[in-house]
Protein backbone atom coordinates (compact mmCIF):
# COMPACT_ATOMS: atom_id res chain seq x y z
CA UNK A 1 0.00 0.00 0.00
CA UNK A 2 1.67 3.37 -0.99
CA UNK A 3 2.41 4.97 1.68
CA UNK A 4 1.75 9.17 2.37
CA UNK A 5 3.03 11.52 5.18
CA UNK A 6 0.94 14.99 5.37
CA UNK A 7 3.17 17.55 7.12
CA UNK A 8 0.44 19.93 8.66
CA UNK A 9 -2.73 20.28 10.61
CA UNK A 10 -4.24 23.31 8.99
CA UNK A 11 -7.17 22.80 6.29
CA UNK A 12 -5.30 21.98 3.83
CA UNK A 13 -3.14 18.71 4.81
CA UNK A 14 -6.02 17.42 6.91
CA UNK A 15 -8.34 18.16 3.22
CA UNK A 16 -5.70 16.41 1.55
CA UNK A 17 -5.44 13.78 4.34
CA UNK A 18 -9.20 13.20 4.27
CA UNK A 19 -9.14 12.22 0.29
CA UNK A 20 -6.58 10.12 0.39
CA UNK A 21 -7.76 7.87 3.70
CA UNK A 22 -10.83 7.69 1.00
CA UNK A 23 -9.15 6.30 -1.68
CA UNK A 24 -7.15 3.86 0.39
CA UNK A 25 -4.01 5.23 1.07
CA UNK A 26 -1.61 4.85 4.06
CA UNK A 27 -1.95 8.15 5.88
CA UNK A 28 0.23 9.68 8.39
CA UNK A 29 -0.45 13.20 9.73
CA UNK A 30 2.23 15.25 11.51
CA UNK A 31 1.23 18.17 13.38
CA UNK A 32 2.07 20.15 16.60
CA UNK A 33 -1.67 20.71 17.42
CA UNK A 34 -4.78 22.03 15.26
CA UNK A 35 -4.85 24.32 17.43
CA UNK A 36 -1.43 26.14 16.50
CA UNK A 37 -2.11 26.48 12.77
CA UNK A 38 -3.45 29.80 10.84
CA UNK A 39 -6.17 27.80 9.60
CA UNK A 40 -7.56 27.65 13.57
CA UNK A 41 -6.90 31.18 13.75
CA UNK A 42 -8.43 32.49 10.59
CA UNK A 43 -11.43 34.56 11.29
CA UNK A 44 -13.50 35.55 8.67
CA UNK A 45 -14.64 32.21 6.13
CA UNK A 46 -13.65 31.58 2.93
CA UNK A 47 -14.56 32.86 -0.52
CA UNK A 48 -16.95 30.70 -2.68
CA UNK A 49 -18.49 32.34 -6.01
CA UNK A 50 -21.46 29.74 -5.53
CA UNK A 51 -24.84 32.61 -4.94
CA UNK A 52 -27.01 34.12 -7.52
CA UNK A 53 -26.03 37.05 -8.93
CA UNK A 54 -22.07 36.23 -8.78
CA UNK A 55 -19.96 34.42 -10.67
CA UNK A 56 -16.63 32.34 -11.24
CA UNK A 57 -15.48 35.11 -13.83
CA UNK A 58 -16.48 37.97 -11.10
CA UNK A 59 -14.74 36.50 -8.71
CA UNK A 60 -11.64 35.42 -11.26
CA UNK A 61 -11.52 39.53 -11.95
CA UNK A 62 -11.35 40.40 -8.29
CA UNK A 63 -8.57 38.14 -7.69
CA UNK A 64 -6.48 39.48 -10.57
CA UNK A 65 -7.32 43.37 -9.72
CA UNK A 66 -6.64 42.80 -5.93
CA UNK A 67 -3.17 40.75 -7.06
CA UNK A 68 -1.84 43.59 -9.44
CA UNK A 69 -1.94 41.41 -12.19
CA UNK A 70 0.71 39.24 -11.41
CA UNK A 71 -1.87 36.11 -10.77
CA UNK A 72 -1.24 32.99 -13.42
CA UNK A 73 -4.49 33.43 -14.80
CA UNK A 74 -4.85 29.49 -15.29
CA UNK A 75 -4.15 29.14 -11.75
CA UNK A 76 -7.10 31.63 -10.74
CA UNK A 77 -9.16 29.58 -12.69
CA UNK A 78 -8.62 26.22 -11.97
CA UNK A 79 -9.40 26.83 -8.11
CA UNK A 80 -11.93 29.56 -8.03
CA UNK A 81 -13.41 27.18 -10.77
CA UNK A 82 -13.57 24.12 -8.03
CA UNK A 83 -15.39 26.79 -5.36
CA UNK A 84 -18.65 24.28 -6.10
CA UNK A 85 -16.37 21.20 -5.33
CA UNK A 86 -14.99 23.00 -2.30
CA UNK A 87 -18.63 23.63 -0.76
CA UNK A 88 -19.50 20.40 -1.64
CA UNK A 89 -17.14 18.90 0.22
CA UNK A 90 -17.47 20.77 3.67
CA UNK A 91 -21.54 20.31 3.57
CA UNK A 92 -21.09 16.48 3.12
CA UNK A 93 -18.79 16.54 6.03
CA UNK A 94 -21.71 18.10 8.26
CA UNK A 95 -20.38 21.86 8.24
CA UNK A 96 -22.88 24.78 8.42
CA UNK A 97 -22.60 28.60 7.30
CA UNK A 98 -24.25 31.27 9.17
CA UNK A 99 -23.63 34.16 6.52
CA UNK A 100 -22.13 35.02 3.59
CA UNK A 101 -20.21 38.88 4.20
CA UNK A 102 -18.29 41.10 1.72
CA UNK A 103 -14.59 42.12 2.33
CA UNK A 104 -12.11 44.31 0.86
CA UNK A 105 -11.25 43.49 -2.76
CA UNK A 106 -14.36 41.88 -3.43
CA UNK A 107 -17.23 42.68 -5.82
CA UNK A 108 -20.06 40.78 -4.42
CA UNK A 109 -20.54 39.21 -0.73
CA UNK A 110 -18.92 35.95 -1.00
CA UNK A 111 -17.11 34.92 1.90
CA UNK A 112 -18.94 32.27 3.86
CA UNK A 113 -18.73 32.82 7.54
CA UNK A 114 -18.95 30.73 10.88
CA UNK A 115 -19.30 33.58 13.70
CA UNK A 116 -16.42 34.70 12.65
CA UNK A 117 -14.24 31.78 13.71
CA UNK A 118 -14.67 30.17 10.68
CA UNK A 119 -11.47 28.39 10.82
CA UNK A 120 -12.20 27.11 14.02
CA UNK A 121 -14.97 25.49 12.67
CA UNK A 122 -13.33 24.53 9.69
CA UNK A 123 -10.60 22.56 11.26
CA UNK A 124 -12.65 20.94 13.90
CA UNK A 125 -14.67 19.31 11.63
CA UNK A 126 -11.65 18.12 9.29
CA UNK A 127 -10.06 17.15 12.11
CA UNK A 128 -12.99 14.46 13.68
CA UNK A 129 -13.47 13.30 9.71
CA UNK A 130 -10.04 12.28 9.46
CA UNK A 131 -9.84 10.82 12.60
CA UNK A 132 -12.48 8.48 11.64
CA UNK A 133 -11.46 7.70 8.53
CA UNK A 134 -8.30 6.18 9.69
CA UNK A 135 -6.03 8.86 9.61
CA UNK A 136 -2.65 8.09 11.42
CA UNK A 137 -1.96 11.27 13.66
CA UNK A 138 1.46 12.26 15.00
CA UNK A 139 2.14 14.44 17.01
CA UNK A 140 4.72 16.44 16.51
CA UNK A 141 7.29 19.02 14.31
CA UNK A 142 8.72 17.65 11.32
CA UNK A 143 12.73 18.63 11.69
CA UNK A 144 13.43 17.95 7.89
CA UNK A 145 12.59 16.27 4.82
CA UNK A 146 14.23 13.49 3.80
CA UNK A 147 15.79 13.74 0.40
CA UNK A 148 18.58 12.83 -1.98
CA UNK A 149 19.27 13.58 -5.39
CA UNK A 150 16.13 15.61 -5.85
CA UNK A 151 13.82 12.74 -4.50
CA UNK A 152 11.94 12.95 -1.11
CA UNK A 153 12.04 9.95 1.07
CA UNK A 154 9.98 11.01 3.83
CA UNK A 155 10.59 13.28 6.85
CA UNK A 156 13.05 13.33 9.81
CA UNK A 157 10.94 13.30 13.61
CA UNK A 158 12.69 13.72 16.15
CA UNK A 159 16.02 12.65 14.53
CA UNK A 160 13.97 8.99 13.30
CA UNK A 161 13.23 8.51 9.40
CA UNK A 162 9.87 8.08 8.61
CA UNK A 163 9.41 6.86 5.06
CA UNK A 164 7.01 7.73 2.66
CA UNK A 165 6.45 7.25 -1.24
CA UNK A 166 4.88 11.15 -1.60
CA UNK A 167 5.42 13.74 1.17
CA UNK A 168 2.88 17.00 1.34
CA UNK A 169 4.01 19.84 2.51
CA UNK A 170 1.50 21.43 4.15
CA UNK A 171 3.28 23.54 6.84
CA UNK A 172 2.14 26.92 6.41
CA UNK A 173 4.18 30.08 5.41
CA UNK A 174 6.62 32.18 7.16
CA UNK A 175 4.99 34.64 9.01
CA UNK A 176 6.14 34.07 11.96
CA UNK A 177 9.80 34.97 10.87
CA UNK A 178 8.63 39.14 11.23
CA UNK A 179 8.40 40.81 14.86
CA UNK A 180 4.71 40.98 14.52
CA UNK A 181 2.22 38.38 13.52
CA UNK A 182 -1.42 37.31 14.73
CA UNK A 183 -0.06 33.60 13.08
CA UNK A 184 1.29 30.90 14.58
CA UNK A 185 4.51 31.70 16.29
CA UNK A 186 5.46 27.75 14.23
CA UNK A 187 5.29 29.47 11.00
CA UNK A 188 8.82 30.39 10.54
CA UNK A 189 9.32 28.67 7.26
CA UNK A 190 11.96 25.86 8.19
CA UNK A 191 10.95 23.14 5.87
CA UNK A 192 10.34 25.39 3.38
CA UNK A 193 14.36 26.94 3.68
CA UNK A 194 14.98 22.95 3.86
CA UNK A 195 13.03 22.30 0.61
CA UNK A 196 15.00 25.30 -1.55
CA UNK A 197 18.46 24.10 0.01
CA UNK A 198 17.42 20.11 -0.97
CA UNK A 199 16.23 21.25 -4.63
CA UNK A 200 12.85 22.66 -4.71
CA UNK A 201 13.05 26.48 -6.18
CA UNK A 202 10.71 29.00 -3.95
CA UNK A 203 8.33 31.92 -5.68
CA UNK A 204 7.24 35.46 -4.73
CA UNK A 205 9.36 35.22 -1.14
CA UNK A 206 9.15 39.13 -1.36
CA UNK A 207 5.50 39.37 -1.14
CA UNK A 208 4.31 38.96 2.48
CA UNK A 209 0.71 40.42 3.15
CA UNK A 210 0.12 42.48 5.98
CA UNK A 211 -2.85 42.80 7.67
CA UNK A 212 -4.22 45.99 8.42
CA UNK A 213 -5.72 45.64 11.83
CA UNK A 214 -3.58 44.41 14.46
CA UNK A 215 -4.15 44.70 18.50
CA UNK A 216 -1.51 45.12 20.42
CA UNK A 217 -2.71 43.11 23.96
CA UNK A 218 -1.14 41.97 27.18
CA UNK A 219 -1.15 38.84 25.59
CA UNK A 220 0.88 39.37 22.40
CA UNK A 221 -1.22 40.25 18.97
CA UNK A 222 -4.49 39.83 17.70
CA UNK A 223 -6.28 40.19 14.92
CA UNK A 224 -9.07 42.16 14.49
CA UNK A 225 -11.03 40.28 11.42
CA UNK A 226 -11.72 42.25 7.71
CA UNK A 227 -15.23 41.26 8.30
CA UNK A 228 -15.60 44.09 11.18
CA UNK A 229 -14.91 46.49 8.02
CA UNK A 230 -17.02 44.66 5.78
CA UNK A 231 -19.62 45.05 8.55
CA UNK A 232 -19.02 48.74 8.60
CA UNK A 233 -16.47 49.70 11.04
CA UNK A 234 -14.38 52.96 9.92
CA UNK A 235 -10.35 53.60 10.05
CA UNK A 236 -9.83 57.22 11.97
CA UNK A 237 -7.01 58.54 13.40
CA UNK A 238 -7.18 60.08 16.68
CA UNK A 239 -8.55 63.53 15.62
CA UNK A 240 -11.18 60.78 14.06
CA UNK A 241 -10.81 61.72 10.43
CA UNK A 242 -11.37 59.00 8.37
CA UNK A 243 -8.48 58.54 5.94
CA UNK A 244 -8.80 55.68 3.34
CA UNK A 245 -11.72 53.27 2.19
CA UNK A 246 -11.69 50.20 5.04
CA UNK A 247 -12.90 48.04 1.93
CA UNK A 248 -9.94 48.22 -0.32
CA UNK A 249 -7.44 45.72 -0.63
CA UNK A 250 -5.38 44.61 2.37
CA UNK A 251 -2.33 46.66 0.68
CA UNK A 252 -3.42 49.62 0.37
CA UNK A 253 -5.08 49.92 3.55
CA UNK A 254 -2.07 48.50 5.65
CA UNK A 255 -0.17 51.10 3.52
CA UNK A 256 -2.91 53.86 4.36
CA UNK A 257 -2.40 53.65 8.11
CA UNK A 258 1.45 52.86 8.08
CA UNK A 259 1.38 56.41 7.19
CA UNK A 260 -0.20 57.74 9.28
CA UNK A 261 1.81 56.31 12.35
CA UNK A 262 4.63 57.52 10.55
CA UNK A 263 3.30 60.63 10.87
CA UNK A 264 3.20 60.35 14.98
CA UNK A 265 -0.96 59.60 14.43
CA UNK A 266 -2.67 56.78 16.36
CA UNK A 267 -5.06 55.03 14.22
CA UNK A 268 -8.38 53.57 15.71
CA UNK A 269 -10.99 50.90 13.85
CA UNK A 270 -14.26 53.00 14.76
CA UNK A 271 -16.70 49.81 14.92
CA UNK A 272 -19.13 51.53 17.00
CA UNK A 273 -21.96 51.64 14.65
CA UNK A 274 -22.14 47.96 14.31
CA UNK A 275 -25.43 46.76 15.63
CA UNK A 276 -24.78 43.57 17.85
CA UNK A 277 -21.07 43.58 17.63
CA UNK A 278 -20.55 40.69 20.77
CA UNK A 279 -23.32 38.28 18.90
CA UNK A 280 -21.73 39.05 15.00
CA UNK A 281 -17.86 38.83 16.33
CA UNK A 282 -18.03 36.83 19.92
CA UNK A 283 -14.53 36.26 19.71
CA UNK A 284 -13.11 39.51 18.76
CA UNK A 285 -15.45 40.95 21.40
CA UNK A 286 -14.27 38.57 24.10
CA UNK A 287 -10.37 39.11 23.74
CA UNK A 288 -10.89 43.12 23.36
CA UNK A 289 -13.39 42.92 26.51
CA UNK A 290 -10.78 41.28 28.30
CA UNK A 291 -8.22 44.36 27.19
CA UNK A 292 -10.35 46.59 28.63
CA UNK A 293 -11.93 47.58 25.56
CA UNK A 294 -15.23 47.83 24.84
CA UNK A 295 -15.78 47.59 20.81
CA UNK A 296 -19.04 48.71 21.33
CA UNK A 297 -18.63 52.22 22.92
CA UNK A 298 -14.38 52.67 22.44
CA UNK A 299 -12.95 52.77 19.03
CA UNK A 300 -10.29 50.28 19.08
CA UNK A 301 -6.42 50.99 18.30
CA UNK A 302 -4.92 49.22 15.87
CA UNK A 303 -1.25 48.87 13.44
CA UNK A 304 -0.79 46.25 10.55
CA UNK A 305 0.99 43.28 11.05
CA UNK A 306 2.32 40.30 8.92
CA UNK A 307 -0.79 38.16 8.04
CA UNK A 308 0.04 35.68 5.08
CA UNK A 309 2.93 34.74 3.26
CA UNK A 310 1.80 34.64 -0.45
CA UNK A 311 5.37 33.11 -1.41
CA UNK A 312 6.39 29.72 -0.79
CA UNK A 313 7.89 26.64 -2.52
CA UNK A 314 7.18 26.70 -6.29
CA UNK A 315 4.80 24.22 -7.62
CA UNK A 316 2.98 23.91 -10.96
CA UNK A 317 -0.75 23.81 -11.71
CA UNK A 318 -1.17 20.25 -9.72
CA UNK A 319 1.15 21.07 -6.45
CA UNK A 320 4.54 18.91 -7.74
CA UNK A 321 7.45 20.72 -6.63
CA UNK A 322 10.98 20.08 -8.69
CA UNK A 323 11.37 17.41 -5.64
CA UNK A 324 9.85 14.08 -7.00
CA UNK A 325 7.66 12.51 -4.33
CA UNK A 326 7.51 15.92 -2.51
CA UNK A 327 4.38 18.01 -3.18
CA UNK A 328 3.36 21.20 -1.25
CA UNK A 329 0.17 23.30 -0.82
CA UNK A 330 -1.74 26.00 0.92
CA UNK A 331 0.41 28.84 2.55
CA UNK A 332 3.53 26.37 2.23
CA UNK A 333 3.22 26.46 -1.66
CA UNK A 334 3.26 29.23 -4.30
CA UNK A 335 1.75 28.77 -7.88
CA UNK A 336 0.61 32.33 -8.83
CA UNK A 337 -2.63 32.11 -7.49
CA UNK A 338 -2.84 35.39 -5.05
CA UNK A 339 -0.40 37.16 -7.39
CA UNK A 340 1.16 40.51 -5.81
CA UNK A 341 -1.58 40.78 -3.24
CA UNK A 342 -3.67 38.24 -1.43
CA UNK A 343 -7.63 38.51 -1.76
CA UNK A 344 -9.14 38.26 1.09
CA UNK A 345 -10.60 34.86 2.32
CA UNK A 346 -9.47 32.71 -0.78
CA UNK A 347 -6.86 31.44 1.11
CA UNK A 348 -9.13 29.06 2.88
CA UNK A 349 -10.31 28.36 -0.57
CA UNK A 350 -6.89 27.58 -2.14
CA UNK A 351 -6.62 25.11 0.90
CA UNK A 352 -9.60 22.81 0.46
CA UNK A 353 -9.07 22.90 -3.44
CA UNK A 354 -5.00 22.21 -3.11
CA UNK A 355 -5.79 19.72 -0.66
CA UNK A 356 -8.27 17.63 -3.04
CA UNK A 357 -6.39 18.52 -6.25
CA UNK A 358 -3.02 17.27 -4.84
CA UNK A 359 -4.30 13.66 -4.09
CA UNK A 360 -5.79 13.38 -7.47
CA UNK A 361 -2.13 14.35 -8.87
CA UNK A 362 -0.28 11.49 -6.42
CA UNK A 363 -3.02 9.29 -7.70
CA UNK A 364 -1.89 9.31 -11.62
CA UNK A 365 1.54 10.07 -10.32
CA UNK A 366 1.27 6.93 -8.17
CA UNK A 367 4.94 7.19 -6.66
CA UNK A 368 6.68 3.97 -4.93
CA UNK A 369 9.87 4.09 -3.21
CA UNK A 370 11.90 1.09 -4.41
CA UNK A 371 14.65 1.14 -2.83
CA UNK A 372 15.96 3.51 0.39
CA UNK A 373 19.26 5.02 -0.05
CA UNK A 374 21.43 6.35 2.77
CA UNK A 375 20.25 9.49 4.15
CA UNK A 376 21.52 11.59 7.39
CA UNK A 377 19.88 13.88 9.45
CA UNK A 378 21.78 17.07 11.60
CA UNK A 379 19.98 18.17 14.09
CA UNK A 380 20.03 22.23 13.99
CA UNK A 381 19.10 24.83 16.72
CA UNK A 382 16.69 27.98 15.16
CA UNK A 383 19.25 30.26 16.67
CA UNK A 384 18.67 34.47 17.27
CA UNK A 385 15.20 34.12 15.47
CA UNK A 386 14.30 37.34 17.66
CA UNK A 387 16.93 39.30 16.00
CA UNK A 388 16.30 38.21 12.27
CA UNK A 389 11.97 38.86 13.39
CA UNK A 390 13.79 42.53 13.95
CA UNK A 391 15.95 42.47 10.84
CA UNK A 392 12.99 41.65 8.59
CA UNK A 393 10.47 43.66 10.51
CA UNK A 394 12.44 46.62 10.02
CA UNK A 395 14.17 46.27 6.06
CA UNK A 396 11.49 43.95 4.28
CA UNK A 397 8.30 45.66 6.27
CA UNK A 398 5.51 47.52 5.11
CA UNK A 399 7.49 49.81 3.22
CA UNK A 400 11.01 48.39 1.71
CA UNK A 401 13.64 50.48 0.03
CA UNK A 402 17.06 49.29 -2.22
CA UNK A 403 19.28 51.10 1.12
CA UNK A 404 17.30 49.22 3.22
CA UNK A 405 17.06 45.86 1.91
CA UNK A 406 20.86 45.74 1.22
CA UNK A 407 21.49 46.58 5.15
CA UNK A 408 19.07 43.83 6.01
CA UNK A 409 20.92 41.60 3.74
CA UNK A 410 24.47 42.79 5.51
CA UNK A 411 22.74 41.91 9.14
CA UNK A 412 22.08 38.63 8.12
CA UNK A 413 25.16 37.59 7.55
CA UNK A 414 26.12 37.85 11.00
CA UNK A 415 22.97 36.23 12.63
CA UNK A 416 23.17 32.74 14.07
CA UNK A 417 20.40 31.10 13.00
CA UNK A 418 19.49 27.50 11.17
CA UNK A 419 20.84 27.88 7.58
CA UNK A 420 17.58 26.86 6.03
CA UNK A 421 16.18 30.09 7.90
CA UNK A 422 18.68 32.03 6.50
CA UNK A 423 18.39 30.51 2.74
CA UNK A 424 14.59 31.68 3.65
CA UNK A 425 14.84 35.17 4.91
CA UNK A 426 17.73 35.94 2.12
CA UNK A 427 15.06 35.11 -0.37
CA UNK A 428 12.63 37.34 0.77
CA UNK A 429 15.40 40.35 1.12
CA UNK A 430 16.97 39.43 -2.36
CA UNK A 431 13.48 38.85 -4.43
CA UNK A 432 12.50 41.99 -2.60
CA UNK A 433 15.57 43.92 -3.88
CA UNK A 434 15.43 42.67 -7.12
CA UNK A 435 11.96 43.39 -7.62
CA UNK A 436 12.65 47.12 -8.59
CA UNK A 437 8.82 48.12 -8.43
CA UNK A 438 5.97 48.48 -6.00
CA UNK A 439 2.80 45.66 -6.67
CA UNK A 440 0.48 44.59 -4.27
CA UNK A 441 2.09 43.86 -0.99
CA UNK A 442 5.72 44.68 -2.23
CA UNK A 443 5.84 48.61 -1.70
CA UNK A 444 9.49 50.35 -2.52
CA UNK A 445 9.09 53.70 -1.55
CA UNK A 446 12.37 54.29 -3.95
CA UNK A 447 10.29 52.52 -6.70
CA UNK A 448 6.68 53.58 -6.10
CA UNK A 449 5.26 52.49 -8.78
CA UNK A 450 4.45 49.30 -11.08
CA UNK A 451 6.77 48.47 -14.12
CA UNK A 452 5.67 46.36 -16.71
CA UNK A 453 9.00 44.65 -17.03
CA UNK A 454 8.33 43.43 -13.29
CA UNK A 455 4.67 41.64 -14.41
CA UNK A 456 6.46 38.15 -13.59
CA UNK A 457 7.63 35.94 -10.82
CA UNK A 458 10.86 36.24 -8.79
CA UNK A 459 12.24 32.42 -7.99
CA UNK A 460 14.97 31.55 -5.65
CA UNK A 461 16.48 28.92 -5.05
Amino acid sequence: MTKVGVVGGGIAGLTAAIALAKRGYDVTLIHAGIKKTNSYLAQAGIALSILKGDSPKAHVLDTIKAGRYLNDEEVVWNVIGKASEAYTFLMRLGLEFEDNEIEGGHSFPRVFTIKNETGKHMTNILYVRAKELGVNFVQGIAEALAVRDKRAYGVFLEGELMKFDATILASGGYTALFKYTAGSELNLGTLIGDAIMKGAPARDLEFVQFHPTGFMGKDGVKLVSEAVRGAGAKLITEDGERFVNELEPRDVVARAIYRQLQSGKKVFLDATGIEDFKGRFPQIYAFLKKEGVDPEKDPIPVFPIAHYSIGGVSVDLWYRTEIEGLYAIGEAASNGFHGANRLASNSLLECIVSGLEVVRTICRDRPRIRKLPELHYFARDAGDIEFLKDVLWRYAGIVRDGKGLRDGLRRLENIEVDERIRKLAEGILKNALSREESRGTHFRQDYPYMRKEFERPLFWS
